[in-house]
């Protein structure tokens, strides 16, 4: 057992380069999954996933102007404006998620900062009733500063998301209401906080390979590295400026996927946005690339995901189970 333990502390990198990166992800698909999957089993289980479940606790209005995101007040688009959720109606969807086999629970608010006063009261009570249930919580409310991070620690916060989207050289393009700094300083609080973190990022938004080894290099630079990584696949929505987008080649989720498997290997790799638009087939290839984590339910905070009966004929014919347990 001592011989196992070092040998896996032995594969956790913190300093892969770019030429490394853009090596591995170019690899023969056949090669790049071979060694995904050869890496995946020495640190879970390759016929197990877990499912989370994520709720928009709070909808539309946010005064960002992230392009991908049918939330921002800047863009029209179909999603209508909800205040902040009662504690009861959270946990009521908790409850449900639970009942459907999610382990994980996960409360989104379209916030740039987390407010202050009853509303972050009510989000800590959210914390601690989910966490009562059994489950882990995670929250992704935007920017924190160092106290807001200690008292969702304090509430019991399993997990604190905020997405790096992309790199740092092609997040201009993206996103110019908050600085790529901003969010590299959020994640830092959290895990001061001693919070996990979840981080990961968007593929499709029109970025080129290149962007998408810096993006790895920087998840995989952060230490330790961050304990979920959800990979995202742009979901066009009318209104918003990445609306027409042609659509990303689903082989190119695969590469994401196992290069992010290889560079974090103990790792929570989430199979995420944009999950409606790949075939059985192709999400089967992303399982088999490291992807131990899905979204379940019909929604992922406003856009649309697998219903859950959907999910469960795809693991049943690919002989997978959900996780039965919080981590």
């Amino acid at each position: 057992m001592v011989l196992m333990i070092m040998s896996v502390e032995a594969g956790v990198r913190h300093d892969w380069t770019l030429d490394e990166i853009e090596s591995i992800y170019r690899a023969p698909l056949p090669d790049l999954i071979f060694r995904a999957q050869t890496v995946h089993r020495e640190h879970h289980r390759a016929d197990e996933v877990q499912g989370c479940v994520l709720l928009s606790i709070k909808t539309g209005g946010c005064p960002e102007d992230c392009a991908y995101c049918p939330q921002s007040a800047r863009y029209h688009t179909e999603v209508q404006r909800r205040e902040l959720l009662s504690v009861d109606e959270t946990l009521a969807a908790a409850g449900r998620a639970r009942d459907q086999g999610a382990t994980r629970f996960c409360m989104g608010a379209a916030w740039r900062d987390v407010p202050g006063g009853p509303q972050f009261e009510r989000v800590l009570a959210m914390v601690r009733g989910v966490r009562e249930l059994g489950m882990e919580a995670c929250c992704t409310l935007g920017m924190l500063n160092d106290t807001q991070a200690e008292a969702l620690a304090g509430a019991g916060l399993s997990a604190y998301n905020h997405n790096l989207d992309t790199s740092p050289e092609f997040y201009g393009e993206i996103i110019s209401t908050r600085t790529y700094d901003d969010r590299l300083l959020t994640l830092a609080r959290v895990r001061r906080a001693g919070i996990t973190v979840c981080s990961g990022g968007i593929i499709g938004m029109g970025e080129d390979r290149p962007v998408r080894y810096r993006l790895l290099q920087q998840l995989s630079s952060l230490d330790p590295h961050p304990e979920s990584v959800p990979v995202n696949l742009l979901v066009r929505v009318e209104g918003t400026p990445l609306a027409d987008r042609p659509p990303e080649d689903p082989l190119e989720l695969v590469r994401m996927i196992a290069a992010a498997r290889i560079l974090m290997p103990a790792s929570f790799v989430r199979l995420s946005a944009g999950r409606l638009s790949l075939s059985q087939e192709a999400q089967a290839l992303c399982f088999l690339a490291g992807a131990n984590s899905v979204f379940l339910g019909d929604k992922l905070l406003t856009t649309p995901n697998p219903e859950m009966d959907t999910d469960r004929a795809l693991f049943d014919k690919l002989g997978m189970r959900l996780r039965a347990h919080a981590v």
